[in-house]
């Protein structure tokens, strides 16, 4: 695929994905005619650039969506769901089109051609009137639509307002003494086409006592119709071209492809004119003859007689040898790649690889900087000290800027669900409105990419289980429209991104019954409502009446929450009957190189994320048995790592407690030592520890030696559990 093809290509999906946003919007706004122009524009911008790289099949199936979009545009087809359906799947075969020429095919497969064929006749049939473009002979026409054409004065007084070529042409007096015949030309011009109207200007004819029989007086205005380029009607006129006035106007059907083509040309510095004759609305002679005009008006604006020089699109459209709507094109186009070069001036386009690359080469250099502190330190030198600090703040600086390269806002992800929302909730029967908050929260893009698969199982499931039928949330006193929201923030580090629907909640006798009847608990066994509510995360579960195209196989839920474990992540929920269900995923925001605080237990060392860090306090008076303490009148439960791990060696008199805090839960972890703030390149443990509780991943030290990164979710929710288990064993003696 060659460069020009690629940007068209990449443009177009863009220009799709601008489209869709826009039908989705419709629906909501049809009253929207700003909307509606943006849709109607990049349909327009897609058929113009697939006429460009010469990909007929896009450009023949964009022209008859376009027809659509200009008859919703004039009022003559009203906004429906169904319309804006029918759309919709043209955009997605667009896309599919946009594969084919991507991958070089020179025509789309049969299924890709019997499903555009299949919506081309659809919309004939509901939006078109069931009619073929046809030309003045009932044959088939696959010319372009036909605009509005505008009134537009000629050089002879009258007026243009047809859609033919407008050829106004003076013959010069000399041209019978050089032995040209003016109707030659005209005979010769009719080879190139049908000469639909012409009229003969005799106002230069002087009287008859002053005529030259030897010179010519008269002018023609031509309505001409032809397939032929501006360039070779000009050429008809060749030998005469010194001797005449010549004109040559675009028919208004065709302005359009000529603004096509200008904003479709390369994006390369231009001036006006030669946007103008690279397009082709106008000829390099036509140019010519417009600047040396220009260069005379500058002439004579410098010896002070006029006030200033004309632009060259003025002196162009008062020749009128170019329309106004061109030249406001060119001019348009010429601002905007002014803009984008301005701007790629300051951007660069870097490969994901090599992003990536770069970031392991800072964490390479983090641990490096490490090594070189810790040697510095060894050495007593008081400058080299001083050095390394400065070399170690230098190292957490780039970190920083490394990492943000790879942060991008989440409200992409987002947006690609209103789609989803629309067209599933339409499946099922059910009207259902999607809200986007915190669109604009960054995270790693390297997890973006991993979350869009859990998030479509999330939203799948709250449009089929969640949100009920509209008879029965009217029952329940709630509004017709149900309502699924997507909502991100940051919290303690950590990226946090809800799935809320106001449907009928999660059915906790439901899935109890369906848990015993599948094996997974006994009937006899207690559980708390959290409890019952995670059951729904258990393979295959699912409790569905009946299958759907939606959900209800029972694959989904558990694929969730594997994917969000496997980015070192949790997922949560909490339900209401009949109130609706909340979601709750919680990510790092990178899954490169954090910010750690180093403990010591033992001979081992630990990590733990410092973002989640709270406060560090000394250990004292707490029995062996005893896993809480009293912080300041609150009751925090505490691991001793030392006996999680089972470390041995003599526990030391002194131990400190490192306060941690993940979800609104706060923590004790109890270590050795505390070694302070310590840069963390992450590294994966192998797939034999991937069932490892409590350790998250592993560093690298200074020293050479290996630390283990303290999964903090996993060891709150150990401890939370614990005091649970432990509030409830004491509940029946205080009873007693």
């Amino acid at each position: 695929m060659d460069e020009l093809t690629s940007t068209f290509v990449n443009e177009s999906r863009d220009q799709l994905i601008a489209m869709e946003d826009g039908l989705l919007r419709l629906e909501q706004n049809p009253d929207d005619a700003d909307n509606l122009k943006a849709i109607f524009r990049a349909a327009h911008t897609i058929k113009g650039g697939s006429g460009v790289v010469e990909c007929h099949f896009i450009e023949a199936f964009t022209h008859k969506v376009e027809n659509v979009l200009d008859k919703l545009r004039n009022g003559e087809i009203p906004v429906s769901g169904e319309l804006s359906t029918v759309m919709l799947e043209c955009c997605d075969h667009i896309g599919a089109l946009l594969d084919v020429l991507a991958a070089g095919r020179p025509q789309p497969d049969t299924e890709v051609q019997a499903r555009g064929d299949a919506l081309l006749a659809t919309l004939s049939e509901q939006f078109l009137g069931g009619m073929r473009a046809t030309d003045v002979n009932g044959a088939p026409n696959d010319e372009l639509p036909v605009e509005q054409s505008s009134d537009l004065e000629s050089s002879g007084g009258g007026v243009v307002n047809t859609d033919a070529w407008h050829i106004s042409i003076r013959f010069g007096p000399g041209v019978l003494r050089n032995g040209m015949d003016p109707l030659s030309f005209l005979q010769y011009l009719s080879s190139l086409g049908e000469i639909i109207a012409i009229t003969t200007l005799a106002d230069g004819m002087p009287a008859a006592t002053e005529m030259d029989p030897e010179c010519c007086y008269l002018g023609f205005e031509i309505h001409f119709q032809t397939r032929a380029s501006k360039a070779q009607i000009e050429q008809v006129f060749e030998f005469v071209r010194d001797d005449c006035a010549l004109r040559i106007l675009p028919p208004h059907s065709k302005i359009s492809e000529y603004i096509e083509l200008i904003n479709a040309l390369p994006e390369d510095a231009m001036r006006l004119g030669e946007i103008l004759v690279r397009s082709g609305a106008l000829t390099q002679a036509e140019l010519d003859a417009g600047l040396s005009l220009q260069a005379r008006s500058a002439s004579t604006a410098a010896a002070g007689d006029a006030p200033q020089q004309m632009p060259i699109g003025d002196i162009l459209v008062e020749q009128k040898v170019v329309h106004r709507e061109l030249v406001d094109a060119a001019a348009s186009r010429q601002s905007v790649v002014a803009e984008k070069k301005a701007v790629e001036a300051r951007m660069v386009r870097i490969h994901a690889d090599k992003l990536d690359q770069l970031i392991d080469l800072v964490g390479e250099m983090v641990i490096a900087g490490a090594g070189a502190n810790l040697l510095a330190q060894r050495s007593g030198q008081s400058d080299l000290m001083e050095s390394t600090s400065i070399l170690l703040r230098l190292v957490e600086d780039i970190r920083d800027s490394a990492l943000q390269l790879r942060m991008v806002q989440i409200g992409d992800t987002f947006n690609r669900f209103n789609r989803v929302v629309r067209d599933s909730s339409r499946e099922m029967g059910k009207s259902i409105d999607l809200v986007i908050t915190g669109g604009e929260t960054e995270l790693d893009k390297s997890v973006v990419e991993k979350l869009g698969d859990p998030l479509m199982h999330l939203v799948r499931n709250a449009i089929d289980h969640g949100i009920e039928a509209a008879a029965l949330r009217a029952e329940r006193g709630k509004p017709e429209n149900g309502t699924v929201q997507l909502n991100a923030y940051h919290d303690s580090g950590s990226i946090v991104i809800e799935v809320i629907d106001d449907g009928g909640g999660l059915p906790r006798d439901k899935i109890r019954a369906k848990a015993i009847d599948k094996g997974l608990i006994d009937a006899g066994t207690t559980l708390s409502d959290q409890e019952i509510t995670n059951l729904i995360f258990e393979a295959g579960f699912s409790t569905a009446d009946q299958v759907t195209n939606i959900s209800g196989r029972g694959v989904g839920m558990d694929v969730v929450r594997r994917n969000i474990q496997s980015l070192r992540g949790s997922v949560e929920v909490a339900s209401i009957e009949g109130e609706g269900s909340t979601f709750t995923i919680r990510l790092p925001l990178t899954l490169a190189i954090i910010d750690g605080f180093l403990t010591g237990v033992g001979r081992a060392s630990y990590v733990v994320p410092l973002d989640s860090v709270v406060e560090c306090i000394e250990l004292a008076n707490v029995p062996g048995e005893r896993n809480y303490l009293n912080l300041r009148g609150e009751v925090l439960p505490f691991v001793r790592l030392r006996e999680l791990f089972d470390i041995g060696g003599e526990v030391p008199s002194r131990q400190n407690v490192v306060i941690v805090q993940y979800a609104g839960h706060k923590a004790g972890l109890v270590v050795d030592t505390l070694l302070g703030e310590f840069q963390t390149v992450i590294k994966p443990l192998g797939a034999l520890f991937k069932h490892l509780r409590g350790i998250g991943g592993s560093t690298i030290l200074g020293t050479g030696e290996v630390a283990l990164i303290v999964d903090v979710p996993a060891l709150v929710e150990r401890a939370s559990a614990r005091e649970g288990q432990r509030l409830l064993q004491r509940s029946p003696a205080a009873i007693a």
